[in-house]
């Protein structure tokens, strides 16, 4: 009789061990998170404790465990959320409150899902000693297709996937110009399931008389195959960048930061000195080593519609003396010469000629729900006074880049740089640098100017394009091609900064196809479940058929 390995008996888990490895796993994704600790290694071993219960549960108690998990873990995640709606818009804290945690219990739903379906796809194969190995092919697909879904869904709340936690690590995050940042989640999450897969072999080796020549290796070896070519692709593919960087045109770039206070920024007695304050952070810029081709001022930094305001004219006076070109962040406004009355406000991005004339213009098409607009507005009308202090916005349409002759710019504004899909776009388009105009003073001392510059790193890497940022308070910077980041400002200071940035003009594909990364792998989890079922069938089939 031939000698089936299994692993030892488990017994199911007690509620309380649930709770455990669910705080274990957000605690761990916590601290792994830029803006507070940023202990990145931390990542890849995260989802241990998820994956450790995994195939043990029920299905209550799996998505129980990955709704805690994922409840605790977007809590610490977006806790800024309560002092920006209570200072900005005029909640009560237990309102600001309820908010928090019913975005966090949104973003738990695709925890638990995860964790629904993995325990699934696992319960069959615990008694087997094949569910680490099974979890190798299943739980980077479901992860990664979970969170493309998560960015879809109800105009998207991409925030802070778990690759974007490693744009520190240039040579770790090359592979996003093949399937995006979704590839490197999906790694990250790969190389917690080895992880796993290892640990629980030692484990049934320790605890079982069963030879080690007896486990299966050949899903474990091809997944370190896999990261093996992928992390020698990184390390070639960074140096060939660098090397068709040092090559390439380039561009000489100063970004201004104006540390604008929030509640003051659209304050009328304020917008002089604002204004004052840009003309002498770029003055600064001009009496540098070199003259920019191309000033960058943040989102909004004219607070004020440009047609209508007589300030506008000491911009145009400074433009035209200095013969310099300015990006600026701007409210405009456009008028439907058919209805009067119709008028369509934007959140805009200016681009002025070196005569200070207006050459070129982007509007925000991804507007941000609760700050520009209410969605579903009649159902969650309290939230009404957060919009009414800047306005309620039209989206924009138009991906064509910005012409400043050699510069053909790609313009984000605000959080438009964690959307990959428009950063591509422009690129596609003709854009041979990215720019993104911020305003992160509404986060204050928080975690999350830290997350939207994370994710924003990724946009150069995934197009192969020089990106400078401009953040009124910060975080501003410049970030090359090969995801290097350069000349990075604290938060809360007044300051100017340039750099020569290459202006390659190459697509990657990730451009011509490899975005769908994220995509394919939501399509490959109903493929999953429809095998396991089928397995299943077969089995139950077999068994009938012995005991008959």
């Amino acid at each position: 009789m031939t000698k089936t390995n299994t692993l030892p008996s488990i017994k199911p888990l007690r509620g309380y061990t649930l709770y455990i490895r669910a705080f274990l796993s957000a605690f761990l994704l916590a601290l792994a998170m830029p803006g507070i600790t940023d202990w990145w290694p931390l990542l890849f071993i995260a989802l241990i404790p998820l994956f450790s219960a995994l195939g043990h549960l029920s299905a209550r108690q799996s998505v129980f465990m990955g709704l805690t998990c994922g409840l605790l873990y977007n809590t610490s995640l977006f806790y800024w959320i309560v002092p920006v709606l209570q200072r900005f818009g005029g909640l009560h804290a237990a309102t600001a409150l309820a908010v928090l945690l019913m975005l966090a219990a949104y973003m738990a739903i695709y925890i638990g899902l995860f964790c629904l379906l993995i325990n699934h796809l696992l319960s069959k194969s615990r008694s087997q000693g094949k569910s680490a190995a099974l979890l190798l092919l299943t739980a980077p697909t479901l992860w990664t297709g979970l969170d493309f879904l998560r960015s879809s869904l109800f105009t998207g709340i991409p925030w802070m996937d778990l690759g974007y936690a490693l744009y520190r690590q240039p040579l770790l995050i090359q592979a996003a110009d093949l399937g995006g940042h979704y590839l490197i989640t999906f790694s990250v999450v790969l190389i917690n399931a080895l992880l796993f897969w290892f640990l629980e072999r030692a484990f049934a080796s320790f605890s079982s008389s069963s030879p080690v020549s007896d486990y299966h290796f050949g899903q474990p070896v091809t997944v370190f195959l896999l990261l093996t070519c992928l992390g020698g692709y990184s390390v070639l593919r960074y140096q060939q960048i660098a090397s068709e960087a040092t090559a390439a045109e380039t561009t000489y770039l100063s970004t201004v930061q104006g540390n604008i206070e929030q509640s003051m920024k659209w304050s009328p007695t304020q917008k002089e000195k604002t204004v004052e304050r840009y003309l002498s952070l770029s003055a600064q810029a001009l009496a540098g080593e070199e003259k920019p081709d191309l000033l960058v001022w943040p989102e909004t930094a004219l607070p004020f519609y440009p047609a209508r305001e007589p300030l506008m004219n000491r911009v145009r006076t400074f433009i035209r003396k200095n013969e310099v070109r300015v990006l600026t962040g701007s409210p405009y406004f456009t008028v439907n010469p058919q209805q009067q009355e119709s008028v369509s406000y934007y959140n805009s991005a200016l681009l002025l000629n070196r005569s200070g004339r207006l050459s070129g213009r982007y509007n925000k098409q991804h507007l941000v729900p609760f700050g520009e607009y209410i969605p579903l507005r009649t159902y969650l009308w309290f939230l009404k006074p957060i919009v009414e202090l800047i306005g309620d916005f039209t989206p924009g349409d138009s991906f064509t880049p910005l012409d400043a002759e050699k510069i053909q710019v790609g313009v984000l504004i605000c959080f438009e740089s964690i959307f990959p899909d428009i950063a591509r776009q422009e690129v596609f388009e003709g854009a041979n640098l990215l720019v993104n105009l911020t305003n992160d003073a509404w986060y204050g001392r928080s975690s999350a100017p830290y997350h939207s510059w994370a994710m924003t790193v990724f946009r150069a890497v995934e197009n192969r394009r020089s990106l400078v940022r401009a953040a009124n308070t910060g975080i501003s910077g410049f970030v090359s091609p090969e995801g290097e980041v350069h000349k990075e400002t604290p938060l809360f200071t007044a300051q100017a900064t340039s750099m020569r940035m290459p202006l390659l003009t190459g697509h990657t594909i990730f451009m011509r196809g490899g975005y769908r990364f994220g995509a394919l792998c939501l399509i490959l989890i109903p493929v999953f479940l429809y095998l396991s079922a089928r397995k299943r069938s077969k089995s139950k089939a077999r068994v009938k058929s012995i005991r008959s």
